[in-house]
């Protein structure tokens, strides 16, 4: 099987021949951010001050002795790209049996609570280049025993093994999560009493998506369809990328490079954070616009969110729970293309409704 083959067909044409209109927007539109070294927190001795600082003037840091095994990271990246290495087909019915929690996704970030790609409005940029998995931690243990692959006998033992190895590393992240929230909810003096912890941020609704961004022999075009321009709706989002590098953050009014570093988790501060500390802390803005497109780029991303029937209240926006933000974001993403997010529900803003 050519490798071009386990790519979406809307994908190829990129890939073997490039896109001379994609060539344009990239050289007309993006600019290569600067090499940057984000903060770095030490989680087995966490400095509160360090972490103020770095949810405050950055929404962004690296996170280093973790806890989590190499061992772990390792075997999952290995599973991960076995099995977005299989022919497209085969990736769309894998996970298409009845009931399957998980699902595959493709050209956009942007889906629905079922793990489903939104239809996008007539405004949305050119295709994304990625695709990936989308999964439900508190659902993994759902998981169907067989699928509707034509190659089920190949194809189960790795998508039991991918759930077996995505269940350890949920339970790793999702404790590091609820930490990290417990010591940032500290430095903004905020009440964790009672069932408070788990209002703000409710370990049920973290999630995975396992991400591929394909080779290109065409640079420039591939330089123009990584991840686009966002923040994260979450609380907390915690990657784990390879070595390839392509993450770049936005800083004042410039765009810079978050390196890789080996080892280590990147924990970005999503919109639901930037509510609930009142504006004090920011939700990054950020993209993926890899450098070296003759490798693939894969990472996995835990995001985590609020309770979703919890009414957040802030001086800034207007009341809110997150299945209100989350309905509104999905109506945006289909009907103008994008996400507009936390203005939607900001009374200063020209966009608040």
């Amino acid at each position: 099987m050519s490798i071009s083959e386990s790519y979406p067909p809307a994908f190829r044409r990129v890939i073997n021949d490039g896109d001379p209109l994609a060539t344009a927007e990239a050289e007309s539109v993006l600019v290569q951010g600067k090499d940057i070294n984000i903060p770095a927190i030490d989680m087995e001795r966490l400095d509160k001050e360090i972490l103020r600082e770095a949810c405050k003037e950055w929404g962004i840091f690296r996170l280093e002795n973790h806890g989590v095994p190499l061992a772990l990271t390792s075997r999952l990246q290995e599973i991960s790209e076995s099995l977005l290495s299989l022919p497209f087909e085969n990736k769309r019915e894998l996970f298409a049996a009845v009931n399957s929690p998980l699902s595959y996704f493709w050209g956009t970030p942007a889906l629905n609570r079922s793990g489903d790609a939104l239809k996008r409005g007539a405004q949305a940029s050119n295709v994304a280049m990625l695709e990936g998995f989308n999964v439900p931690l508190s659902s993994l243990s759902n998981l169907p025993t067989s699928t509707s692959c034509d190659n089920d006998a190949d194809q189960e033992p790795k998508l039991e093994s991918f759930r077996v190895l995505m269940e350890e590393y949920g339970r790793h992240i999702t404790r590091i999560a609820v930490s990290l929230f417990e010591a940032i909810a500290q430095t903004l003096d905020l009440e964790l009493s009672g069932n408070r912890r788990s209002e703000y941020l409710s370990e049920s609704t973290g999630l995975m998506r396992v991400y591929r961004y394909p080779r290109s022999s065409y640079q420039a075009a591939g330089e123009a369809l990584g991840m686009e321009v966002h923040t994260d709706s979450s609380v907390i989002s915690i990657l784990k990328e390879d070595e390839s590098g392509g993450l770049e953050i936005m800083k004042g009014e410039e765009w810079f490079c978050v390196k890789p570093v080996a080892n280590t988790l990147i924990v970005n501060l999503g919109d639901m954070m930037q509510v609930i500390s009142d504006d004090e802390y920011k939700s990054v803005t950020h993209r993926v616009k890899k450098k070296n497109w003759k490798t693939e780029r894969h990472s996995v991303c835990y995001f985590v969110f609020p309770k979703r029937d919890y009414v957040i209240k802030s001086s800034n926006y207007k009341p809110f729970a997150y299945s209100e933000f989350e309905a509104q974001v999905q109506a945006d993403v289909q009907s103008l293309g994008t996400k507009i997010g936390l203005p939607r529900f900001n009374p200063n803003s020209p966009l608040f409704l």
